[in-house]
């Protein structure tokens, strides 16, 4: 599938800013002040004196493309005003990392040593996990790109805050473990325009591993590389964005489903399981296409890697729907555990997975479930999703049809999308497919869930003039009965439904104001 230049795209700027001004990061974004002011006044709480700086990385929310990242297909996100906010200072002498958290009752303080080398407690789920994998990360890091100058381990006192809500699909584990590792970048002497975004997003999409999930690169990407305005198209191998005007005239709406999925937890049964059923289909893809088993074993990772054995076989063609197609005439609709055995000659936690903790897990469970592998369906959802994100910005990019017509378009797509997660990859549910199916009704020109799905949010475009009967709409046919049962408060209401716009990507913050609160 081709790359897509157009006039209304350009690139974004490369390093990490560093502000003094918070209204220049958050722009209209009331209450920001007194929030750092809370930061701050908690940092003096616990450690006695004022941090040296603060980093910050939002959320996100996908407007197309889901699952399709880790088989290397380029997806469509723009950077949310939710973010998390880490408060550091370093304390020379220490051999301690103190992880703090404004909601200390929820997210009790972890001490950790300040080995960059120590193993990360996967069985013992702490969140300050995220913080310690950033660490870890930044020293690798370190050392990949200044061998001879990697700084010596030392303590750090840090106080965390997060806006984004966990389990939501917007991303929350991304803007805490980028916040985190901008702030030991720059603890350990990092100068912000030495830190370049893409590096550092790849480096923490690598870190989140070590809390056991299998990251596929887009959320890293898009905290650490949005900006104002602007939705991007982000493609890997290596992380590089694009950033997409939206035409005008419509807004994304987000709704929290209120189901959680903390992907770290739930990894085994969703998550980890569809990027081994995505391996398992593009090997066995590539020996019903002519590869042998040895070379498809050792050589095919992705689906995308299959990419060019389905064009010799298709005059050049390797569009979705070609690709869809060459799936469903060489896959079987479902195998067992034993055929695939059978097939790749070995065990799969051995001659695939032997690297991936995540993955032989997710064997594991899916031996003990008796579970059937449904392998035509993830292919052809990956494929068929990929060429969607093109669709998409080749339509944000057509200046020639008017702005009506290809917010009708986006729309279009981003329904189709939904459709897909929900049949061909199973990543939906019932709260999810209510969501959506209600705003419909609303009159969203589209929606879809956003982010690894299971639960967490729903986004939906709506034209500007209907926003505020969208929300109302929903607010009453999907969370009133919530409100009414308990199960929500009308105070919440507000964080679990509302309209955004694309804001700034990750950002260091030296602010001139003194932040003591009155």
């Amino acid at each position: 599938m081709a790359d897509l230049e157009g006039a209304l795209s350009f690139k974004p700027s490369p390093s990490v800013p560093l502000y003094k001004d918070l209204g220049a990061v958050y722009k209209g974004v009331p209450g920001v002040e007194e929030r750092y002011k809370q930061i701050t006044e908690a940092f003096k709480k616990a450690y006695g004196a004022a941090p040296d700086f603060y980093a910050r990385a939002p959320g996100r929310v996908n407007l197309i493309g889901e699952h399709i990242d880790y088989e290397g297909y380029g997806v469509l996100p723009m950077a949310i005003r939710q973010d998390t906010v880490v408060a550091v200072r370093r304390v020379p002498g220490s051999t301690e990392l103190v992880i703090g958290n404004v909601e200390d009752d929820k997210y009790p303080t972890q001490r950790f040593p300040a080995d960059p080398d120590q193993t990360v407690d996967v069985a013992n789920h702490s969140w300050a996990n995220y913080f310690v994998s950033a660490y870890k990360g930044a020293f690798e890091l370190l050392r990949a790109t200044r061998p001879d100058d990697v700084p010596a381990p030392c303590g750090l006192e840090v106080v965390v805050h997060g806006q984004v809500p966990t389990g939501s699909g917007l991303s929350s584990s991304a803007a805490i473990v980028c916040s985190s590792m901008l702030a030991i970048l720059s603890a350990k002497g990092v100068a912000p325009e030495q830190l370049d975004k893409a590096a550092v997003a790849e480096a923490a999409c690598k870190a989140e591993r070590y809390v056991g999930v299998t990251s596929g690169g887009m959320d890293q990407a898009i905290s650490m590389m949005g900006q104002q305005g602007v939705a991007m198209h982000v493609e890997f191998n290596p992380v590089r964005g694009v950033c997409v005007v939206l035409p005008p005239g419509a807004t994304f709406v987000i709704a929290n489903s209120l189901a959680v999925s903390n992907k770290a937890e739930t990894a085994p049964k969703r998550y980890n399981l569809r990027v081994v059923e995505c391996r398992l289909a593009a090997v066995l893809l590539a020996m019903s296409l002519g590869m042998s088993r040895e070379d498809a074993l050792a050589k095919v990772r992705t689906l995308r890697d299959v990419e060019p054995l389905i064009a010799e076989q298709h005059s050049g063609a390797h569009d979705g729907a070609t690709c869809a197609a060459a799936v469903a005439q060489h896959l079987k609709e479902s195998y067992s555990l034993a055929e695939l055995e059978e097939a790749l000659g070995g065990k799969l936690a051995d001659i695939l997975f032997a690297a991936e903790p995540g993955s032989v897990r997710a064997l594991q469970v899916a031996e003990q479930d008796k579970y059937a592998f449904p392998l035509r369906k993830r292919a052809v959802h990956v494929y068929t999703e990929a060429q969607r994100v093109l669709d998409f910005r080749a339509v944000c990019e057509d200046a020639s049809l008017p702005p009506g017509e290809r917010l009708a378009k986006l729309g279009r797509l981003m329904s189709d999308s939904h459709a897909s997660c929900a049949e061909l990859y199973g990543c939906s549910c019932t709260e999810l497919d209510e969501l959506v199916g209600i705003a419909k009704e609303a009159g969203a020109l589209g929606a879809r869930l956003t982010g690894a799905g299971w639960g967490g949010c729903m986004v939906s475009l709506v034209r500007d003039e209907q926003v505020d009967a969208f929300v109302a709409a929903m607010s009453e046919k999907y969370y009133k009965p919530r409100v009414e049962s308990g199960s929500l408060s009308a105070a919440e209401l507000p964080e679990v439904l509302f309209a955004t716009q694309a804001a700034n990507g990750a950002a260091l913050l030296v602010p001139q104001v003194e932040l003591v609160p009155a």
